[in-house]
């Protein structure tokens, strides 16, 4: 279970399946701080950063932390 400080929320932009896999699109005020390939906390879930396009940042969660966490029913303008 993540333990760290919570520096911020995000919001849900987009959510899109691909072959089992949730990708989640999050619209944050610290996005221009993120880097590719960055570990983020959501929901307790440490998910790994694929895209940053403008203000917008992807993460991708797996069919196991789908199966086992909230986050394969988070939808657009959920806070996460």
């Amino acid at each position: 279970m993540f333990t760290g400080i919570i520096e911020c929320v995000s919001s849900v932009e987009k959510i899109e399946w691909d072959k089992g896999n949730l990708n989640i699109s999050l619209k944050s005020p610290i996005t221009k701080e993120l880097k590719i390939d960055q570990s983020l906390c959501h929901n307790d879930v440490c998910l790994t950063l694929v895209d940053i396009i403008d203000d917008i940042y992807t993460v991708t969660v797996v069919g196991d932390s789908i199966n086992r966490t909230n986050l394969g029913k988070v939808k657009h303008g959920d806070i996460i």
